[in-house]
């Protein structure tokens, strides 16, 4: 009897750490794939700035990824439960390293960066010709060569980072569905829901690592080490500059590789959690269910794929609820991705910056809020229905919230010639001809190139020489231009590098939205897990895992591809100024309208949220009047306890027994 209780309790030891084994190799590819997506969300400025593309082609190798995941993501949710799960999701991880590898490699097979500039970056700092120079003329830097031309403004070299985005979004898919059926199918029931609030913070823990990587990488110069930075007549700040996007991608490239391993070391199945020590019965139950899944497996591996999609489909609820998932990711996927343009065009600071403020400010809250609604689902073992409820209300909550940020707004800033006329009014249109005043109608200065000054009068100019400026003295990015003729103020009118500070009310509103974000980050997680478990306690058992595959099949085709195409020709729409390629073609944009970049980045989320709504409170109405598949799963588990606590019990009163006749036949004799 020692002995086989001594069996049992190392099985059970043995079993249980290889769970929570799954759980942190889990947990570490979670951190692992969304490393990867936040530096690749974090990197599209300067991506956009190094390949001089619009924004609306930007928003298509973001979206890029989630066609890689397409390509997959069902016959992954519905054969990898059949077939090794773990193994499956260290393939997954193998692939995503390479895809980060292939979006690296377009810095190794380029040329050296080159911004547009009045000023050569290789510092001729000896002559004047950019200045205003009565009977000068215009300096464009042509290439010498018009067939170098051509090939310059066809280049596709952005095409790796789009396959690259494709193949790492391959990878990716088997992580999600399989990770979270493999916890659901051998954790407790009321273990679940605080094991995937775990596993969804690892999903936080990354993109905060990934915002601080892409801080670090977008404030170093991308050709670091192969040119002067002294030199340099930018500075972070400016919509010219692109950071060192390549080397976090390798490094994502490592990490993922790394994460994979352990996978291939973890069994295919697992004991149900917390009926390990049951008695040898169950245990043989449970083989014998093992055995018959096996011969399914042999003898029809996609005889049921059809039945439980007919079964999905009619399951109201679920159905619903990919339908608000839809629209709001739509929504998400918009915020999230532009948000360092926005934080950059709406307050005036660098990529470098707006990345790190996301991080800092966005992504602790999230994460104390997955960990806390884990809890609280835990604790207090919410229902489905009352899951359900929760979920709806803070997300309304923080919906109403945020309306706020309408108000935390900047003011454009005046650039001369765009939206603000030499006199210093402003004006609502871009028109061509107001880039000339009779202060430079003589300079001969070229009309597209984006190489701002500030002029101590508090406005800015589209170049040096249509300031009107004659002089100059310094080098580099601290040189200063004198004597400009068309920067109207009393005493010497100067100008330097770069386009005029927002201002201390701009940064005061900085802080208020960042606040306000942070706030909203924390509401909304807390609804995070019990919608999650919504969407997981609503299908039959055997379906969860292709339901999840499904989920994410309509949230990437509805609302991850298209939306940063739409999302980001919108905002092409507001852009007042284009830069300038080597052959006149038009690059990247510079400035934005803000107060339209402002109506379109929250306008539009927030009238998508709105409608979201509508089907969410239809589901709350539904689940009334409606019994869930797993409703009864942990009163099953229960059942089984209950059970064998019985067989116990009668045990321990045939003991009983037996010493009161053994007691009684002693007396007897006596």
């Amino acid at each position: 009897m020692g002995e086989t209780e001594k069996r049992i309790e190392t099985h059970r030891i043995r079993c249980l750490s290889k769970l929570k084994m799954f759980l942190l190799a889990i947990t570490c590819a979670f951190v692992s794939k969304t490393l990867s997506g936040s530096y690749m969300n974090s990197m599209l400025t300067q991506i956009e700035r190094q390949f001089n593309i619009p924004t609306s082609l930007v928003g298509f190798i973001n979206g890029s990824f989630e066609i890689g995941n397409l390509l997959l993501i069902i016959f992954v949710s519905y054969f990898g439960t059949k077939l090794h799960r773990p193994i499956m999701i260290g393939v997954g991880c193998v692939v995503m390293g390479l895809g980060c590898f292939l979006k690296s490699l377009p810095h190794f097979l380029m040329n050296q960066y080159e911004y547009e500039s009045t000023v050569s970056v290789s510092g001729n700092l000896s002559s004047n010709s950019f200045l205003c120079m009565e009977n000068g003329t215009q300096i464009l830097r042509p290439t010498q060569d018009p067939s170098e031309c051509t090939k310059e403004v066809k280049s596709l070299m952005w095409v790796y980072v789009l396959v690259g985005n494709i193949v790492r979004g391959m990878g990716e898919t088997p992580i999600l569905p399989l990770g979270i059926s493999y916890i659901e199918d051998f954790s407790k029931f009321e273990n679940s829901p605080l094991y995937i609030g775990l596993v969804e913070t690892g999903a936080i823990i990354g993109p905060l690592i990934g915002l601080l990587l892409a801080s670090f990488c977008a404030n170093v110069y991308v050709d670091t080490g192969s040119v002067n930075t002294d030199d340099l007549t930018i500075t972070p700040t400016d919509t010219r500059w692109v950071g060192a996007w390549w080397f976090g991608f390798l490094i994502c490239a490592g990490v993922n590789v790394l994460t994979a391993i352990p996978f291939f070391f973890l069994p295919k199945t697992l004991p149900k959690e917390g009926l390990e020590n049951n008695a040898d019965i169950i245990k043989n139950e449970n083989e014998d269910k093992q055995r018959e899944e096996v011969k399914k497996e042999k003898y029809g591996i996609t005889k049921d794929f059809l039945p439980f999609m007919k079964s999905l489909s009619c399951n109201t609820i679920y159905m619903l609820f990919i339908l608000v998932s839809v629209i709001q990711f739509n929504a998400f996927v918009n915020m999230i991705s532009f948000m360092p343009k926005y934080l950059e065009q709406q307050y005036g600071i660098s990529s470098s910056d707006a990345i790190f403020l996301m991080g800092i400010y966005n992504l602790p809250p999230i994460c104390i809020g997955y960990i806390i609604g884990g809890l609280i689902m835990k604790k207090f073992k919410i229902t489905v229905k009352q899951a359900a409820h929760i979920g709806c209300w803070l997300s309304l909550l923080e919906y109403l919230l945020y309306f706020l940020s309408f108000l935390m707004t900047c003011e454009n800033s005046p650039v001369v010639g765009i939206n603000t006329s030499y006199e210093g009014i402003p004006q609502d249109l871009y028109v061509e001809n107001n880039i000339f005043a009779d202060c430079n109608v003589d300079c001969n200065c070229p009309s597209k190139i984006w190489d701002p000054v500030c002029g101590n009068n508090g406005l800015s100019y589209l170049s040096a020489c249509l300031a009107g400026c004659e002089t100059s003295i310094g080098t580099g990015i601290n040189m200063v231009f004198q004597n400009c003729s068309c920067i109207q103020t009393s005493g010497n009118s100067s100008a330097v590098l770069g386009l005029c500070d927002k201002g201390p009310d701009c940064s005061m509103m900085l802080q208020y939205f960042l606040i306000l974000s942070a706030m909203s980050s924390f509401i909304y997680s807390l609804a995070a897990i019990p919608g999650y478990m919504v969407l997981l306690r609503c299908m039959k058992s055997e379906e969860k895992s292709l339901g999840v595959g499904l989920h994410t099949f309509c949230t990437r085709v509805f609302a991850g591809i298209p939306a940063p195409i739409y999302f980001g020709a919108l905002m092409d729409s507001t852009c007042l100024h284009w830069g300038t390629l080597k052959c006149g073609e038009s690059g990247a944009c510079r400035i934005y309208d803000s107060t339209t970049f402002r109506y379109i980045y929250l306008g539009l989320p927030a009238a998508l949220r709105g409608s979201s709504f509508v089907p969410a409170l239809i589901v709350l109405i539904l689940l009334r009047k409606c019994h869930l598949p797993d409703e009864n799963a942990s009163s099953g588990t229960e059942l089984i306890e209950t059970k064998v606590k019985g067989k116990e019990n009668e045990c321990k009163d045939i003991y009983q027994k037996s010493t009161v006749l053994k007691d009684d036949e002693s007396k007897t004799k006596l």
